[in-house]
């Protein structure tokens, strides 16, 4: 799981929308996550050596490149771009700008499964968020579910082990960073394109960190580097365009679920290339936060059905 901007909330128009295909949805849901979690490897490889403003620039930019095609389809490219909440986007973007350095701090300190799981506390953030700035109905249930969910982070933070330090929190800012972009693009998604909403977040983060480069570039070793720093861009955005597709293809309470296979991946490729393996402890609490989540959804979508 990247922190990457939610596709497709309900509601949410796409230029994507095909008929419902549940099977789809979710080879296309766990298709973006593996992506996403490509692209957090090489982002925890590289920022050893390089600076995180410099990965975000790649992966904002090339991400853009890969958005063009997807831009052009179907109704022209102004139309697309055309909006009334430019001031929404923009802080939209800077909270997505603000969890993408968060949790790309976080890979290059915590092991990567660990940063993935802490990022779980996500969905818990939101539905808390919903009720203080939505004004949105909360539950007992829901309310209970988010401070069960809590629990599973301290879980795995474990106060007094290896996972409780000042570096646990980048993961946990970054979740509640992409809390807030949740909440705009609940707003944003009533009158905008998601391919509108992911272009101005990926516009916005290629100029601020294009203004940070000349203070942190530092020029790729060799031709691994750059393919590895192009790359995350590239895996970024179709990662990016995969979640959408998936949320187009199936209902949310379908397809949502399969986010959290990003720890199988993030599991996988931290004990191939770093030899880490989760304590116990962050298996146990992984459990806890991801039924916690499940319950929220679970919850929601009896609400409001999606569709």
């Amino acid at each position: 799981m990247s922190l990457a901007p939610p596709a497709a909330p309900i509601g949410s128009a796409s230029p994507l929308d095909r008929r419902q295909d549940a099977g789809a949805g979710i080879l296309w849901m766990v298709l973006a996550v593996g992506i996403f979690s490509v692209m957090d490897t090489l982002a925890k490889w590289q920022a050893e050596t390089y600076h995180v403003a410099q990965l975000i620039f790649f992966r904002s930019f090339f991400g853009l490149m890969v958005l063009l095609p997807f831009l052009m389809r179907g109704r022209g490219v102004l139309v697309k771009l055309r909006s009334r909440q430019i001031g929404l986007h923009i802080v939209r973007s800077f909270f997505g700008l603000a969890a993408l350095f968060a949790f790309f701090q976080s890979v290059r300190y915590l092991e990567l499964a660990d940063a993935v799981v802490l990022s779980f506390a996500s969905p818990l953030f939101l539905t808390g968020l919903s009720v203080l700035l939505l004004g949105e109905h909360v539950g007992w249930r829901r309310w209970a579910a988010i401070l069960v969910g809590f629990v599973g982070v301290l879980v795995m933070m474990q106060p007094g082990g290896d996972l409780f330090t000042l570096y646990a929190l980048l993961p946990l800012a970054g979740a509640l960073a992409y809390a807030v972009v949740g909440i705009f693009i609940r707003v944003l998604a009533r009158t905008e394109e998601t391919v509108t909403i992911v272009f101005y977040f990926g516009l916005f983060a290629t100029l601020a960190t294009a203004v940070m480069l000349p203070f942190v570039w530092i020029a790729p070793r060799d031709a691994m580097d750059w393919v590895a720093q192009i790359a995350i861009g590239v895996c970024g955005g179709f990662a990016q365009m995969a979640m959408t597709n998936a949320f187009s293809r199936a209902p949310l309470a379908v397809v949502a679920p399969f986010d959290y296979t990003a720890i199988i991946w993030s599991v996988m490729f931290g004990y191939v290339v770093w030899g880490d393996m989760p304590a116990l402890t962050t298996w146990a609490g992984t459990g806890i936060v991801v039924a916690s989540g499940l319950y929220i959804l679970h919850r929601e979508t009896r609400r409001r059905p999606p569709g």
